[in-house]
């Protein structure tokens, strides 16, 4: 039967609007790592990063509604907050990355990177990979796969292959960094051929959205060389892994252990108040500011400023990156347990872990996963799946997620794998 919300969506929103689930779920309120839906019923949230420091953190809640109360405008008058917010953002950061503009999406954080690569190298060519997704601008919509852009990929485009877990670039864990770095240097010969050039290349620290394949701290060198020998900036986009997620750093490009020249953030930052932002070095910024006029109305406003501080705060003050680290390593475990036909390999690390499923004959195990899914959704648990197939169950809960949490998703995934049938 179909939600009757769906009707009204279609009328109101247009076709192929996406929710999550075949049979979505109407949220209507939420608390810690806990929603709740219209009839009442009351769902374990691990999948959403939005809610960084769990769903409506009173400590966010009252520091926007305290702000917005007094002043809300933008950075062409004077306001401390945006000042002290950045101070206290590019402090744990190292790499001399200490300036920073605000704006309202990554998506739009990326668009800014791009050009901050345009403007420091006097180049337009742009490099990810194959299976990424960094937002929606017509610009960095053209760096993701799953919608090709009208028209084709643009000339200044490159995508190359993206590291794997289960079948490594070059055929071995121990030689997926080299070939990696191939991949990027072949581009690069592509662009300067085409006339384009390099500006920089694009990913995730945690290559989130290509099924965070288990990767060594280093990983990123060879390629990271290349990059530098052909003049081109690194762009970090953090919005999944940053923030403590990853429990043993507070930024993904630590836990991979490379030194970024532009990184982006977005979602997690305010816990769900609209608010990005791209970090750089001075003399990329400068070199920004003078290729181009930017200025963004909504971006480091007051309200945002205030909940993206309060969010920082609740983050070092509650210890929620430590707590990512220890209930990250026991869920890891205890997923790491389960035993079943198709599971290829768990893998993950802080509060951002999952399993990789595969048929007998090695194809992806896609509609099984999403079955896992629906079928985790149907006993109260909120998950969701990712990779090139989709058939690789993605958990990156809020980060109050706790051991008894896990236990009770461990618990809820043995008995949805007990009972989903296995495709033939």
């Amino acid at each position: 039967m179909t939600h009757p919300l769906m009707q009204r969506r279609a009328r109101l929103m247009g076709p192929n609007v996406p929710t999550f689930y075949a049979d979505p779920v109407h949220i209507v309120r939420g608390d810690g790592v806990w929603l709740w839906d219209a009839d009442g019923r009351r769902y374990l949230d691990g999948y959403n990063n939005v809610p960084h420091v769990g769903h409506c953190h009173p400590r966010v809640v009252e520091a926007i509604a305290r702000q917005a109360a007094t002043l809300n405008t933008h950075t062409r008058y004077l306001h401390d907050t945006v000042l002290d917010y950045i101070e206290r953002l590019t402090a744990t950061m190292g790499h001399g990355l200490s300036q920073a503009i605000m704006v309202c999406t990554g998506s739009e954080a990326n668009d800014v990177a791009l050009r901050m690569a345009q403007a420091v190298t006097g180049a337009t060519g742009i490099i990810a990979t194959d299976n990424t997704y960094h937002g929606n601008t017509t610009a960095v919509s053209a760096l993701s796969t799953r919608r090709p852009p009208i028209g084709g990929y643009p000339g200044h485009v490159r995508l190359v292959p993206a590291p794997d877990s289960l079948s490594p670039l070059g055929g071995s864990a121990e030689g997926q960094a080299r070939a990696f770095a191939d991949h990027i240097a072949r581009a690069i010969v592509e662009l300067d051929e085409a006339g384009h050039g390099l500006a920089g290349v694009m990913l995730c620290p945690f290559f989130a959205n290509e099924g965070f394949p288990t990767l060594p701290k280093g990983f990123l060198d060879p390629a990271a060389q290349v990059i530098r020998d052909a003049g081109g900036l690194i762009l970090a986009d953090e919005v999944q892994p940053g923030f403590g997620r990853l429990g043993s750093a507070f930024w993904g490009h630590e836990v991979l252990g490379f030194a970024p020249d532009v990184v982006t953030l977005g979602k997690p930052m305010a816990n769900g108040h609209p608010v990005g932002a791209v970090v750089t070095r001075p003399d990329i910024m400068a070199a920004f500011r003078g290729a181009f006029g930017y200025f963004n109305t909504f971006g480091g406003n007051p309200v945002s400023a205030a909940a993206a501080l309060a969010t920082l705060d609740v983050i070092q003050d509650e210890g929620l990156q430590e707590n990512a680290r220890v209930v990250g390593a026991y869920a890891l475990e205890r997923m790491g347990a389960l035993t079943h036909p198709l599971l290829a390999q768990v893998r993950g690390q802080g509060l951002f872990f999952g399993a990789e499923f595969v048929m007998d004959d090695g194809t992806p195990a896609s509609d099984f996963v999403a079955t896992l899914a629906e079928g985790m959704r149907a006993r109260g648990v909120l998950v969701n799946r990712i990779g090139r197939a989709m058939n690789t169950l993605k958990i990156r809960p809020p980060m109050p997620f706790s051991r008894e949490n896990a236990d009770l998703m461990m618990d809820t995934l043995a008995l949805v794998l007990a009972e989903t049938k296995v495709p033939r």
